[in-house]
């Protein structure tokens, strides 16, 4: 056997005995408190970043540029795996995460800024991703470096996908929608591995977000305020 799905077992088998009871109230529903929409990028740990335990709690969906949208014969709309926990088992929050680094964001602004190419299905992601940079693309400062117009484009990014939630029809009002961003590069000063909120129902403004929400407001940040 291939040792690094070896490794994997074992690793699944210390999950097993760790986690052996706490399945007794998932076993026939799932009622998650959120679902979230997260880079699949392998330093994003979409349950343990929320110090999360617990089977049933967290909707977790994955994607190259934590994407909500799906390409459907009448265009955009927002995908099956982040309405579904939505629509069918009672969840009315909704996060969507980009992380600094984002390598889906690079090559989608590469790909705004010199036609930049990859293989097909990497391509396909990129075109549902690359639309909702292109202004924001345009709107970066002069001078920056790759790095830094990428973490911009981060954020941008997520305040898109927190919209196209928000205008939704197929998602009801009552859902609340915040976007936020997973930082391992030390770009927002805090220690690795912190979440930062950077847009609340479509709301991006910092102070605006301080004020409406005085209990976290030391996790509220951005990088970029246009």
């Amino acid at each position: 056997m291939n040792g690094t799905v070896v490794d994997l077992l074992a690793g699944n088998a210390r999950h097993a005995e760790r986690f052996a009871d706490r399945f007794d109230d998932v076993q026939d529903a799932q009622h998650p408190a959120a679902v979230t929409v997260c880079c699949s990028d392998s330093r994003v740990l979409q349950d343990q970043m929320w110090g999360n335990e617990r089977p049933g709690h967290l909707f977790t969906v994955g994607n190259i540029g934590n994407r909500v949208g799906q390409l459907s014969e009448g265009g955009e709309e927002v995908s099956d795996d982040v309405l579904y926990p939505i629509a069918h088992t009672g969840t009315e929050t909704a996060v969507v995460v980009g992380h600094t680094g984002c390598g889906a964001v690079t090559g989608a602004y590469q790909a705004l800024a010199d036609d930049h190419t990859e293989p097909t299905g990497i391509e396909h992601s990129l075109r549902l991703l690359a639309p909702h940079l292109e202004a924001g693309v345009a709107a970066l400062p002069d001078g920056l470096d790759t790095a830094d117009a990428v973490n911009r484009l981060v954020e941008y990014n997520v305040d898109r996908q927190v919209e196209s939630l928000v205008d939704s029809e197929r998602v009801p009002a009552a859902v609340d929608v915040v976007g936020a961003v997973y930082d391992f590069q030390d770009v927002y000063g805090g220690e690795r591995g912190e979440i930062h909120v950077v847009n609340v129902d479509g709301e991006r403004r910092v102070d605006a977000l301080r004020d409406a929400h005085p209990e976290v407001e030391n996790r509220i940040d951005r990088i970029w305020e246009y």
